[in-house]
């Protein structure tokens, strides 16, 4: 990659205009052209920071998933995992719907087409998944879960709240079943269906929706 210069906003603008690119136009739209004039710089410009397309897809890539990694970083680890559960996938959803296009770049395999991403850039997504793993672990030591592989179950946790948020930002779902109700419901089956009480589940889901209701309320900006 080239020597970043002097403008420590310009990348992450570049970033963002990129992925805009890529959802709205596909492939054909992400041009360097088409980049510079999203971001009101020339095209030298982007080129001072990345090195063609493929960098720039292999940036977007990154930054989706270190703002994912910082969110769901920021989920405390408590006495209950189950409710750490719930909490982290109400952050994973919030990040979602606030970076709807890094989202869809992150995971959108036709949207990449045609783009170079190595293993190594795909396992900046993977890391990710840590976080719940470490959750469902602790679950399984506390009894809440039935013993099984953790990597395992946290992949299948993470597929299903996939499924919901890809939905949820595409607009596909039915009134007047919203993505609240939508997702309460998911993961009231999937932690029941785990192995955990349903009072227990339903203790555990309140704690992690109050800390995200709390959490959200916290970041929200003040009223002027």
């Amino acid at each position: 990659m080239s020597p970043r210069r002097a403008d420590p906003q310009l990348p992450l603008a570049i970033v963002e205009a990129a992925a805009k690119l890529l959802v709205k136009g596909g492939p054909a739209a992400l041009t360097a052209r088409r980049l510079s004039a999203a971001v009101g710089r020339s095209t030298m410009a982007v080129y001072s920071y990345f090195d063609g397309m493929d960098d720039v897809v292999r940036a977007m890539v990154h930054e989706g998933f270190d703002r994912l990694y910082r969110r769901l970083s920021q989920v405390e680890v408590t006495a209950d995992p189950v409710a750490d559960i719930v909490a982290l996938g109400y952050a994973y959803r919030r990040n979602a719907t606030e970076f709807p296009d890094l989202y869809r770049v992150m995971f959108g395999t036709s949207s990449l087409a045609g783009f170079a991403l190595s293993d190594e850039d795909r396992q900046a997504g993977r890391y990710t998944l840590r976080f719940l793993i470490d959750a469902v672990d602790q679950a399984m030591t506390a009894g809440r879960f039935a013993p099984g592989d953790a990597e395992q179950v946290a992949q299948q946790l993470w597929i299903a709240l996939h499924g919901l948020v890809v939905l949820e930002l595409g607009g596909y779902l039915i009134a007047p079943f919203d993505a609240e109700t939508c997702h309460e419901g998911q993961i009231h089956a999937l932690l029941a269906a785990l192995g955990d009480e349903p009072d227990s589940v339903r203790a555990s889901v309140d704690r992690g929706r109050d800390r995200h209701l709390a959490g959200a309320a916290e970041a929200a900006p003040a009223s002027v």
